[in-house]
């Protein structure tokens, strides 16, 4: 079984406050067979700046996160609490996801029979490739 590279990200929310968007852009994903989610844990800090994991039924505006299809539990550790928990403030809470790039499966696969042994990789934050591209046109 070839697997494609693995993910992670940390989306921060101020306030604690979502919209309810994110859950079925992530479905489609999910869907399409874009990606595989591995792991999907939501943090919080309380008042007292202290990290807690938050359950898909434990808030109402992260239930739809528990339909969606995935390998969800057991990748992401305490100790990634914590880190992804350091960023925020109190009253503040963020999500972790760990997913698979599905899509990418097959050519890592050819790299790997070709030989090709990865060096480095990297994702280019928004930030910096948006005004590159730019310059461009």
């Amino acid at each position: 079984m070839s697997i494609g590279p693995v993910e992670y990200m940390i989306v921060g929310f101020p306030g604690s406050q979502f919209n309810g968007h994110i859950a079925p852009e992530l479905a489609k994903l999910v869907g399409s067979g874009t990606i595989k989610i591995i792991d999907l844990v939501f943090i919080a800090k309380d008042k007292d700046g202290n990290a807690v994991a938050v359950e898909f039924d434990e808030h109402d505006a992260l239930e739809p996160f528990g339909s969606i299809d995935g390998e969800v539990g057991g990748v992401i550790s305490p100790e990634d609490i914590e880190h992804a928990a350091e960023a925020l403030e109190p009253g503040d809470s963020a999500a972790l996801l760990i997913w698979e790039d599905t899509w990418a499966a097959p050519l890592v696969e050819a790299m790997r029979s070709s030989g090709g042994v990865l060096i480095e990789g990297a994702r280019i934050p928004n930030d910096i490739i948006e005004p590159a591209l730019a310059a461009l046109s």
